[in-house]
């Protein structure tokens, strides 16, 4: 499923709905979804809220693979910024002594199995993978 949605805080819930009808619809583990929300959700956000400069709206492809999904947002017109890298986050000092910033990153990597980065012609595409943990199935 190849959906495209406006630069807006507002797509959030038709993202989440569709996100849901994509799970039943292909078979995907409902297991997933939760997790898939967030990094989305996560994802989608620092795209509006980062590239405030692009006007095309962001694509979100969501496809059942072996044990899980994988997902892709792509945003237009952008410049580079690669979420793939890991993120520094001191998550045991107190909020109000970190560096504002980088901790959703940092959980997007805790949460997902792989995070992979394409950029071409200002084109930022972000494709995560889940799946299954064998202890879960």
């Amino acid at each position: 499923m190849t959906t495209s949605y406006p630069r807006s805080l507002d797509s959030l819930e038709s993202i989440v709905a569709d996100t849901a009808r994509s799970f039943t619809e292909n078979g995907i583990d409902a297991s997933l979804l939760h997790t898939v929300d967030l990094v989305i959700e996560e994802l989608f956000v620092n795209m509006v809220k980062y590239n405030r400069g692009a006007t095309r709206d962001i694509a979100l492809d969501i496809r059942q693979i072996d044990s899980g999904v994988e997902v892709s947002l792509t945003d237009f017109d952008v410049e580079r910024f690669d979420p793939s890298q890991p993120v520094e986050v001191d998550i045991y000092a107190p909020a109000t002594e970190r560096d504002a910033g980088g901790l959703g990153l940092y959980l997007i990597h805790k949460m997902v199995d792989s995070i992979k980065y394409e950029y071409y012609d200002r084109q930022s595409k972000v494709t995560i993978t889940k799946r299954v943990c064998p202890a879960d199935v």
